[in-house]
């Protein structure tokens, strides 16, 4: 069988995704002040150009903040070699260099922000089980990734994208932190915008470079519940559960956290393990109320904390669920 983070949801496909910057409930010494209020979307590149209706209609749900992913190529967990291009013919035009500056001067005219994300796509795997087998290989791997993220640190630059999350997800590199903070140094050197790295939930309170970023970014999958169709007191008790070590992590790091994904499928086992492609539910029910109940426990549950939250409607949501989403982001009662 494969681990269980071989399925873990690594990009903008879930069905819903939001990410969000916490204010912590901390003695008044230790309080965070956050400023910038931003409601976002991971925004999945598309194929060819935009025809404009897309950006608009984002704009008319209240977002004002994507964030755009290129993708680097790796054959193998252990292969120290990855490949990518800012600009090739082979890419979607959404996650080219030409798409990502149209894309961004797009939103920007609709007052919508930008954050650059990318990605490293591992054939068989994902990037969370990145790991070299020998000392040779871990320095080429980072001599290849920094020359990666540095390439689109000074595409950030250029089009002044105002954040650039510096990796994703991985997990098994993350422990070598005097090889990140090089990276770290290599891209304040070309790129004068905001920092975050976006770890994943079983990972973010190991990391030892926060101090050296903008912010906390947390791939927020954790898992909510243990059975089909919890109750939205079920789900609440579960993000309970998981905020005391995010809390823990801000007031050591004083760093605000940015919720870089979080999502839940419309099916029954939703909050179990959030993290599991939906195409890898097999024979799931679905269900829209126990994905919109697990919304609806994290709105609730972080409302005395949140700062700004940001909401990605994907591919596939219903127009009733859509209208129930921005009927909780606006504090009023859904209609399910």
């Amino acid at each position: 069988m494969k681990p269980w983070y071989s399925k873990y949801l690594l990009s903008s496909f879930a069905v819903f995704l939001a990410f969000g910057m916490l204010w912590w409930s901390m003695p008044e010494e230790e309080i965070l002040v956050v400023s910038e209020k931003w409601k976002g979307v991971c925004w999945v590149g598309s194929r060819s150009p935009l025809d404009g209706s897309e950006l608009r209609a984002l704009k008319a749900i209240g977002a004002n903040a994507i964030s755009q992913t290129p993708f680097g190529w790796q054959s193998d967990i252990h292969s120290p070699e990855i490949r990518w291009e800012v600009d090739a013919e082979r890419q979607w035009w959404g996650e080219s260099g030409k798409g990502i500056q149209v894309t961004h001067d797009s939103s920007k005219v609709l007052g919508i922000t930008n954050m650059l994300k990318p990605h490293l796509w591992v054939r068989g795997s994902w990037p969370g089980e990145i790991k070299m087998k020998n000392k040779a290989d871990w320095e080429a791997w980072f001599t290849n990734y920094t020359a990666f993220i540095v390439d689109y640190a000074q595409l950030a630059e250029e089009l002044e994208i105002p954040m650039l999350c510096i990796g994703t997800e991985l997990e098994m590199t993350s422990d070598r932190a005097e090889d990140w903070e090089q990276i770290i140094a290599a891209i304040r050197k070309v790129y004068s915008g905001k920092l975050v790295y976006a770890a994943n939930f079983t990972e973010f309170e190991h990391i030892t470079f926060w101090d050296k970023l903008d912010y906390i970014g947390i791939q927020a999958y954790f898992p909510l519940a243990d059975d089909h169709n919890p109750s939205l007191e079920e789900l609440k008790e579960g993000w309970g559960r998981q905020l005391p070590k995010v809390e823990k992590v801000v007031k050591k790091y004083q760093k605000p956290v940015l919720f870089t994904e979080i999502g839940y499928c419309n099916t029954v086992d939703a909050a179990i393990e959030p993290w599991v492609w939906p195409n890898e539910r097999k024979e799931i029910e679905f269900s829209e109320t126990a994905q919109a109940l697990c919304y609806e426990a994290f709105l609730n549950q972080h409302g005395p904390r949140v700062g700004w939250l940001e909401c990605i409607f994907g591919s596939g949501i219903p127009t009733g669920m859509i209208e129930n989403l921005i009927l909780l982001l606006k504090g009023k009662r859904p209609n399910w």
